[in-house]
């Protein structure tokens, strides 16, 4: 399979759709979800082009998973979590939706279930959300 330039997550990257960013660095994206499963539910991206885990080089993997690590962590903080789920999918009969590499990042409460998929978020408390993680991560 090749990489399509025209995903979702590469037009976020070069600014063509508006994404609420949390952190960014030299190698990766991190960007609220705008179909949370749970309040701070988040994507790491590479910004370097690569489908997904299979194709993924060496570097591009140590990127995003150092981002969703260091985003996690301020997430177990920020939001007062109790765990954090980290999923990742690859291609369509894996999960997979958007052909770019990300890792979800879903912060998780004791007695409170993931939100069914596909279900549009609140974009203000999407953004206070992303605010707190922001401050988590100075």
């Amino acid at each position: 399979m090749t990489y399509d330039d025209k995903n979702i997550f590469a037009k976020i990257l070069r600014a063509e759709i508006p994404a609420t960013r949390v952190y960014e660095d030299n190698d990766t994206l991190c960007f609220m979800d705008i179909f949370p499963r749970a309040d701070g539910h988040c994507l790491v991206i590479p910004k370097t082009p690569c489908r997904n885990l299979l194709d993924a080089s060496p570097v591009q993997l140590a990127g995003v998973m150092a981002t969703t690590q260091k985003v996690a962590n301020a997430a177990m903080a920020a939001l007062e979590a109790d765990g954090i789920t980290v999923q990742q999918f690859n291609e369509g009969p894996g999960g997979q939706e958007v052909f770019h590499l990300h890792f979800h990042i879903l912060p998780r409460w004791t007695g409170v279930s993931l939100r069914p998929p596909g279900q549009p978020g609140d974009m203000a408390r999407i953004g206070e959300v992303a605010d707190k993680l922001r401050a988590a991560l100075i």
